[in-house]
C-alpha cells in the first residue's frame, strides 16, 4: 500500500510541477515585462482616467524590442557588435552576458533547423556511441586527405545543447536514425532520462 501511494505520489509530482513552476515563471516574467514600462504609464491612466490597463507594460516592451531588433537589423548591426565587445568586457556581465546571449540564439533561432538528420556515431572512442546531428558535407581538403566522404557531425553536450564537438565522420560509420532532430533533442536536454519518442514509463516513475 505505501509503495503504490509512493508511486502515486511521484507520478502526480511529475505532473503537477513542471505545470506549477512553468506557470510561476510565466507570472513572473509576465510582471516583471509589464512593471518596466507598465509602472509608470498605468500611473498616468489612474490618475487622468481612473483605471489601470494591464499587459500594457508588456505590450510596449515587446514593441520596443521589435523595433530594436528592426533597427539593429536593417541599420546598426556593427553598432551591435560593439555593444557585444563592450558587455563581453565588464567584470561581472563577462560571464553572464556571453551564455544568455548564446542561449537566447539556439532557442529563438533557426540553428536546429540547420540539423538536417539525427545520427549515432562512435564518439569519444569505438564502442561508446554519441547522438549527433549532421550539419553538412565536409569540405573538399579533408576528404582529398583521407581519401573518405565525410560529413560534418555536431556532437551537442548533454543537457545544454549549446556546446558540443564537431567531429568529421566517414558517412559509412554514421548510423542515420529515423527520428527527427527535435525528438533526439529530448535525450540529450533530459540528460537520457526521457528517450526520444518515450514518455517516462511506470517502472521509470517507481525506480
Amino acid at each position: 500500500m505505501l509503495q503504490r501511494l509512493k508511486t502515486y505520489f511521484i507520478a502526480g509530482m511529475l505532473v503537477v510541477l513542471p505545470a506549477v513552476f512553468s506557470v510561476y515563471i510565466l507570472f513572473i516574467l509576465f510582471r516583471f515585462a509589464d512593471g518596466m514600462l507598465g509602472r509608470f504609464i498605468n500611473n498616468y491612466f489612474f490618475k487622468k482616467l481612473g483605471f489601470y490597463i494591464p499587459g500594457l507594460g508588456l505590450i510596449l516592451s515587446l514593441l520596443i524590442i521589435i523595433i530594436a531588433g528592426f533597427i539593429t537589423t536593417h541599420f546598426f548591426r556593427t553598432r551591435a557588435k560593439t555593444l557585444d565587445k563592450l558587455f563581453s568586457n565588464i567584470p561581472f556581465l563577462k560571464y553572464i552576458y556571453p551564455l544568455l546571449k548564446q542561449t537566447l540564439e539556439f532557442m529563438f533561432s533557426d540553428k536546429s533547423q540547420a540539423f538536417k538528420k539525427a545520427v549515432l556515431v562512435e564518439f569519444p572512442r569505438k564502442g561508446i556511441w554519441s547522438m549527433g546531428f549532421v550539419c553538412a558535407d565536409s569540405f573538399v581538403e579533408a576528404k582529398t586527405k583521407t581519401g573518405k566522404e565525410l560529413e560534418n557531425i555536431y556532437v551537442p553536450f548533454a543537457p545544454n545543447p549549446i556546446s558540443g564537438n564537431v567531429i568529421l565522420v566517414a558517412k559509412e560509420d554514421i548510423i542515420y536514425l529515423d527520428i527527427s532532430v527535435k525528438e533526439a533533442t529530448k535525450l540529450i536536454v533530459t540528460a537520457g532520462i526521457i528517450n526520444p519518442g518515450q514518455q517516462p514509463s511506470q517502472e521509470q516513475v517507481k525506480s
